[in-house]
């Protein structure tokens, strides 16, 4: 998602917990060999059946201490050289290190962080999960990752704890115990939606997005079908426990109405490419009607009054950090760059907070432009959102008292590229990062 689409340029490449490797790491290539191979095997299995197209294709794997790279075939530029059966070489500064599609050499990749999960079905779940990300705009589904800053308020973690636990007892049941399951996730859905007015269109975009690569990559991992509701059932039992959703709860919603909608027999794919939700979807393959008035009714049977609890003292603990932030990424002196031709940035989705009116704090993240490298290794960055939704802008807290100007403070450094400058902004204490002008 690096330059050449004017959309992918705007979108995030997912650094999901990447740890630090020491610069002389290199990556096994037997095992490179062995990760390709499986990859393409649960391609060939597939044949097309998920989304009409192959899912195999450009792949590399590296490793992000040392930006080496493994990659399963050649580059029309010649970047990468043959080596033991695999093609090798050296990522490019400019493109973040993640798990994520990227435009690099002349292909469209996937790109996977080395090393991949040991256990064969993990790591085929997480190259076919990256795989979809390749192909997934010609298929029809775009690459869409809205803020859902609803879901990291009470009433928004509340309403979604109550549909993740309805829709894990409705992978677990079957029968009329399946059918009543569902009929009070979607009410909770729902109830939960009808309280954001954006909620449903940034909820489905996401489920669309991430959903439906991590759907992808768990049917496609090499595990038996008859275990990938139970799969998709401690999956939403695991995400339930984080601490913000607004970017990860698709990774579980996603995987399990695919799994429901699988097992109800009936085609659901193509219409979703048409633009029908899962919601939907799921409310004709089990023939439910769904109701937000009848979910308040229905929590009892999730234990919802002690959510209701855990929600209201989360709540508290949410305005506090997010009062924290606002005054150290909004009110006070802060350092911002601007999306430029070639922004591009990674970050963890499990660390993230939104900022009503601002935009969304990561906790970690590295940005890419034209101007140079943002490296946010803690404290967090701020990126700025207009009301259509489009970055304007990232801003870390400027330093007091240290070197004026900065390219470093608490948590971060700025790798400035030539021919830019670091210069005083409007508000008293602020810096931005500007191109230097003729004869400067």
């Amino acid at each position: 998602m690096n330059g050449g689409r004017a959309l992918a340029g705007l979108l995030v490449l997912l650094l999901l917990g990447a740890p630090a490797y020491a610069q002389e790491a290199a990556i096994d290539r037997a095992e490179a060999r062995r990760a390709f191979d499986a990859a393409k095997n649960a391609s060939d299995l597939d044949g097309g059946a998920l989304w009409g197209t192959e899912l195999y294709g450009p792949l590399f794997l590296v490793d992000p201490g040392s930006r080496s790279v493994v990659a399963n075939r050649p580059d029309p530029e010649n970047v990468l050289r043959q080596e033991d059966g695999v093609w090798v070489g050296t990522l490019s500064e400019e493109i973040n290190p993640a798990n994520a599609a990227v435009d690099w050499a002349g292909l469209r990749w996937t790109m996977v962080l080395w090393p991949p999960p040991s256990i064969p079905h993990a790591r085929n779940r997480l190259l076919l999960h990256e795989s979809f990300h390749r192909v997934q705009e010609d298929v029809g589904l775009a690459a869409e990752n809205p803020p859902n800053g609803h879901l990291d308020t009470r009433d928004g973690r509340t309403w979604m704890r109550l549909e993740m636990r309805a829709l894990a007892e409705a992978l677990a049941s079957g029968g009329s115990g399946r059918a009543a399951s569902i009929r009070d996730a979607l009410d909770f859905r729902a109830r939960r939606r009808s309280l954001f007015p954006e909620a449903a269109a940034e909820e489905d975009a996401l489920e669309r997005n991430e959903g439906m690569a991590e759907y992808t990559g768990l049917v496609l991992s090499g595990l038996p079908s008859e275990v990938l509701a139970d799969r998709a059932a401690v999956d939403l039992e695991r995400r339930e426990a984080s601490d913000s959703f607004s970017r990860s709860f698709a990774y579980a919603t996603g995987p399990a109405y695919g799994v429901l909608l699988d097992e109800s027999g009936r085609p659901w794919r193509d219409a979703l490419v048409g633009g029908a939700t899962l919601g939907e979807l799921l409310a004709a393959a089990y023939d439910t009607e769904v109701s937000r008035v009848a979910a308040e009714g229905r929590i009892a049977r999730y234990n919802g009054e002690r959510v209701v609890a855990i929600e209201t003292a989360h709540e508290k603990e949410r305005l506090a950090r997010e009062a924290t932030l606002r005054a150290r990424l909004v009110e006070g002196p802060v350092l911002r760059v601007t999306p430029g031709a070639e922004f591009s940035f990674s970050f963890d989705p499990n660390d993230a907070v939104n900022l009503e009116g601002s935009g969304t704090v990561y906790g970690s993240a590295r940005v890419t432009d034209v101007w140079g490298i943002l490296e946010v290794d803690s404290g967090g960055a701020l990126f700025l959102r207009n009301a259509q939704g489009w970055f304007t802008g990232v801003a870390v807290p400027a330093p007091a008292g240290g070197p004026e100007p900065p390219t470093s403070g608490e948590g971060w450094r700025l790798d400035l590229a030539e021919g830019w400058e670091i210069a005083p902004g409007e508000r008293a204490g602020d810096w931005v990062v500007r191109e230097l002008s003729a004869g400067s």
